[in-house]
């Protein structure tokens, strides 16, 4: 299990191994955490006292200062992985639901004129729709699409990214998710 990181304010800055978390804990750089102890670390035993050092690990953990970022962007990274996890791996022509192996990211706006690859020109479509569609433009092919594409926000990015979320780091982060997110639904 990851833990997620937060700035002080309560932004999520990234995905960190529990061996980073315990790094920030033992630098005294852990402000404030949310959620009970998830992954407890064992360490040596104490030569004078006979006790064992014991490190307690929170699902989510807030860091003092200013911690170097990608988090920052305003608009996240654009991959496959989280593209069809917004899309909910369904085709946006047809609407299967489909396996990631069948699925493929299909440019509205082809490249090929001049569209861009970004979140507002990117669906996910089955191989045989992004087949026959082509380098057409969706007016051109008579094919309609069934929802819009929209840029996630930074809460929704933190999601897509296909970690293992436990119940506490879901909790938080659906928390700041818009209501009308396909995550939701």
């Amino acid at each position: 299990m990851d833990v997620l990181q937060l700035d002080v304010s309560g932004r999520p800055q990234a995905w960190i191994s529990p061996h980073e978390a315990a790094n920030l804990y033992v630098c005294d750089a852990v402000a404030w955490t949310v959620g009970e102890p998830c992954l407890v670390l064992r360490g040596g035993i104490q030569r004078v006292s006979g006790v064992q050092s014991r490190l307690e690990l929170h699902p989510i953990i807030a860091v003092r200062g200013t911690v170097p970022t990608r988090a920052w962007r305003q608009v996240p990274a654009l991959s496959n992985p989280k593209l069809f996890a917004r899309d909910r791996r369904v085709c946006a022509y047809c609407g299967q639901h489909t396996h990631d192996d069948h699925l493929t990211r299909e440019h509205i706006v082809p490249t090929s004129r001049g569209g861009e690859d970004t979140w507002m020109n990117c669906i996910t479509a089955c191989r045989g729709c992004n087949g026959r569609k082509g380098n057409r433009l969706v007016q051109e092919c008579r094919m309609e699409l069934l929802y819009l594409p929209y840029i996630p926000s930074l809460h929704e990015d933190m999601i897509l990214k296909g970690r293992r979320i436990v119940a506490d780091q879901m909790e938080f982060l659906l928390a700041s998710v818009p209501r009308h997110s396909r995550l939701y639904g």
